[in-house]
Formats: C-alpha cells, structure tokens, sequence
C-alpha cells in the first residue's frame, strides 16, 4: 500500500519565512551590538591576516586559474588578490577560520558565527565597487549581526553534532540569508535562497574527529559562506526555492537529516548572539579547551616558583564539561595540527612544558617534543555534571575546566579552576584591551607601520567606520 503524496505545491516552511522576515524586516537598535560587532570585524580579519603565515592556507587562496583577473571584483584583505565574490568569499572565510582563532558560539550546536564574514564582506565589496552608490560598513556591521542571529539562534536548541553534520551548514544557512538580502533579492527570492541552502548537500561532521581529523575544518566555513554567495545569486536571476525543504515527507531535511525532528527556538532572532558572542583572545584552541589552557599557566608560574617542572608531574585531572569530552577529549597519535588544536590533552600539555600555546605550537616541530605525548597519558578527563549544566544555562554560559596536579614526590597543587574565558561577555572589559592588542600584532605581520596605525584608528572610532564606503575600507586592508 502506497501513501499519496498531495502535488500542491506548499506554502514556504515556518522556519524559512522566519528568518527571511528577520534579515529584511528586523532593525538593529543595540548600541551594544555594533560595538561588539566592530570588536568582531577587527578580531575576525586579524585572525585571516595571522592566517597568511601559514602555506598550508595561501595555497587554497586566490583564483581557480591563476590567469583569472577580475578588474572590479572583491578584494581579499592582507592579499593582492581581487576576484569574483563566490570565490573571495572562499578566500577570506578559509583566512578567518584557520587558525580556529576567530569567536565561537556555544550551545546545543557549536560553531563560529564570524565565519559569516568571508560572504559578507566578499558581496558588499564586489557590490560597492559596481555600484554608484557603494555600501557602507555600517551595512556590513548589520549583516554581521543578522548572521549571528541566525546561526546562534539555531544552535541554542539543535545539535546537527548529535546527527553526524557539521556546524558550518548553519554558515551556509546564515549568510545565504543576509548576503541576499544585501544584493537586493526581493522576499519571495530570499526565501527561495534560504531553501536552497537547506536543500543543498551538507557537510558531515568526519573531519574534526578521529580518526579522520583533518584540514578541511580548517577551511569548511569558507566553502560554506562561499556556496551562500553562490546560492543567493542563482536565487537572484529568479531560481525556483523549494517550499517545504524542510518538513517534506520522506524527502524534506528533518527525515532526511534530522532524524524526524523539527526545529526548535529557544527565543525569537533580535541581537542577543552578538551580544554575547565568545571571542578568543588568549590562545588558538579550541573553545571548550579555553578555559583549561588558563588554568595549566597559571599552574606553570606556581610549579615555575616551587622549581618543578613538567617532568615533576605524576598525574592530572581535568574535571570538565560534557561537550568538552565528547569534542576533545583523545588519546593516542596525533595526526596533524588540525587534530592537535582539538584535544585538549595537548592543549593544557604545552603551557604545561613551555609556559605559553601558540599557533605556531601545534606544528610538527614543536609536536615532535616527546615530553607532551608522555605528559598527555597522565591525563585523566573527567565530566563535572554541574559544569556540564552550567555551559547549557542561557544565564551563564559558562565553559568551565578545572585542574588538579599531582607530583611524583606525593605533593600537589590545589586544583585550579577557571568558570569563563577571557572572552566571555562577564570578562568582556578585561578581553577588550587584549582583543585590540591581538589586532594590532595582526596588523603589523602584513603592513608598514603608517597603514597599521590608519586601520586601527578607523576601526577604533565607532561613527567614522560605519560612515566609510566598504570598497574604500578594503582597500586599506589589500596588499
């Protein structure tokens, strides 16, 4: 017996029109969210700028064929490249995200709503340098806090982990949403190009667990933001979306993907992402590892007064969270610096042994130290239900660790413990000074000091910025 299927075409699905009526209808009034979200803007490109130290990351960057020139095309910061502005939003969102620097978001789903940035930045670029009128970076700063929302808001309640996909489908989801809307698409075309980025193939979530951790996590949310560009300008020639992507019978994303279920919201879209949005400022690690990679320095300068040293060290207990021991918790080899910046064993081993944790230290030279596999296997992780309860809590949202050292002698240091990292919105006055000193030593790896000091006074005033043209605002950030 066959079940009838009906042939009418549906109205749009619930979700669909919600965040479509949120990225065009919805205004901005929080003071608080632009200045966090120019915090965010100099942070984020800063991070794309330390990006280009890396080989690993400049040889994905640029055009597919080398002889590609396009004259009025979206520039990509810290680069010479201008190009087209599907494939400069690849270019700038694999920048941002490699480092795994760039603020995160913490919830049912992870992620890095700042990843949005690369289609973001791509569009209003390549829009502002063929338009008479070009956008301004306020509309950029907007754009940013629409796609916060819309990914954040999703996380809240719905773990794609749980089900094997990726984060950065929600990247694809949120800047398809407001890079459609920066280009013009009318409602009935920004709702089609949502439903695209539902349909369309998802990224499983493989690549950042073992054993198969690997770069494309690295570069995954470029891929994705770039596809939204994608995606809004096909929805922009008058492509047909697809209604019920959604909750189709058999064939729509909830039973396809999602085991059944539908969506759920913990609170309707406004400003509350970027409001509280998680920024690293301190070390490239993973963001369940923040707080533990604070609480191993601080033990280092305490075994640095006593005269220990790693090598002193019997055992350690890292009392966590749960998600930190479902993302990051591993033993054994370590394949690559993209596996090694998601177990927190070796994140809380290397300021342990050195006193510090770069990006530099997840490289195979440092990695190499035999010291940090030894000091790993005398890690035991270990779930704390009340830190577990109290990462989940929307009045908290803390991301808490907790150490305890014990020495070879019998001895032991009281554990240590740190509830959130200096990024956190409870810590957001003690991050800033930081975040801004971390922008300007990212500035200074690309530019001469007269450009340097130029950008940071720009993006230090809060008016002028949002004043200035896009293109114009590039241009100071291209080599």
């Amino acid at each position: 017996m066959s079940s009838h299927i009906p042939a009418v075409r549906p109205k749009p699905d619930k979700v669909l029109t919600l965040i479509a009526d949120y990225a065009t209808k919805y205004q901005v009034k929080s003071a608080e969210a632009y200045e966090t979200a120019r915090y965010c803007l100099m942070d984020t490109l800063g991070c794309g700028l330390e990006a280009l130290e890396y080989p690993a990351c400049t040889k994905l960057l640029g055009p597919i064929d080398p002889e590609t020139v396009t004259p009025h095309g979206a520039k990509v910061p810290g680069t010479k490249f201008q190009l087209d502005p599907v494939q400069a939003a690849w270019s700038i969102g694999a920048m941002i995200r490699w480092l795994d620097f760039n603020d995160t978001w913490l919830a049912a789903e992870w992620g890095h709503p700042s990843d949005n940035l690369g289609g973001i930045l791509a569009m209003a670029d390549w829009l502002s340098r063929n338009q008479t009128r070009p956008n301004v970076m306020r509309d950029v700063l907007t754009a940013m806090i629409k796609a916060h929302e819309i990914q954040g808001v999703l996380a809240l309640e719905n773990s794609f982990n749980r089900v094997g996909l990726d984060h950065v489908v929600l990247v694809k989801v949120a800047s398809t949403a407001v890079v459609a809307h920066l280009i013009g698409c009318s409602y009935d075309e920004l709702v089609n190009a949502i439903s695209q980025a539902w349909v369309d193939g998802q990224s499983l979530r493989t690549y950042r667990h073992a054993p198969n951790t690997g770069s494309r996590k690295s570069w995954a949310a470029g891929d994705a933001t770039a596809r939204a560009v994608r995606l809004a300008l096909i929805s922009k020639t008058g492509e047909m979306g697809y209604p019920s992507v959604l909750t189709a019978k058999t064939w729509g994303f909830y039973d396809v993907l999602f085991k059944g279920q539908p969506f759920k919201f913990q609170r309707p879209f406004g400003s509350y992402v970027m409001e509280h949005i998680l920024f690293k400022i301190s070390f490239p690690a993973e963001f369940h590892a923040q707080t533990a990679v604070e609480c191993a320095l601080q033990i280092f300068q305490q075994m640095k007064s006593r005269g220990k040293t790693a090598e002193d060290i019997k055992k350690i207990r890292i009392r966590t969270h749960e998600a930190a021991i479902r993302i990051i918790d591993k033993r054994g080899p370590l394949a690559n610096p993209a596996d090694r910046d998601h177990t927190i064993q070796y994140m809380v081993a290397v300021p342990l042994i050195f006193g510090r944790l770069t990006a530099a230290d997840y490289e195979d030279d440092v990695a190499s130290d035999p010291r940090i596999d030894r000091l790993r296997e005398k890690m035991t992780c270990v779930e704390d239900q009340q830190f577990s309860k109290d990462y989940l809590d929307p009045q908290k949202r803390s991301i808490p660790n907790a150490l305890t050292v014990e020495f070879n002698d019998g001895s032991s240091l009281p554990e240590v413990v740190v509830e959130y990292p200096i990024g956190h919105k409870r810590r957001r006055q003690e991050g800033i000074p930081h975040l801004v000193e971390k922008f300007e030593h990212n500035l200074a790896r690309r530019f001469p000091r007269e450009r340097q000091k130029a950008i940071l006074e720009l993006c230090k005033d809060q008016k002028r910025l949002e004043q200035t043209p896009v293109n114009d605002f590039v241009d100071l950030m291209v080599i």
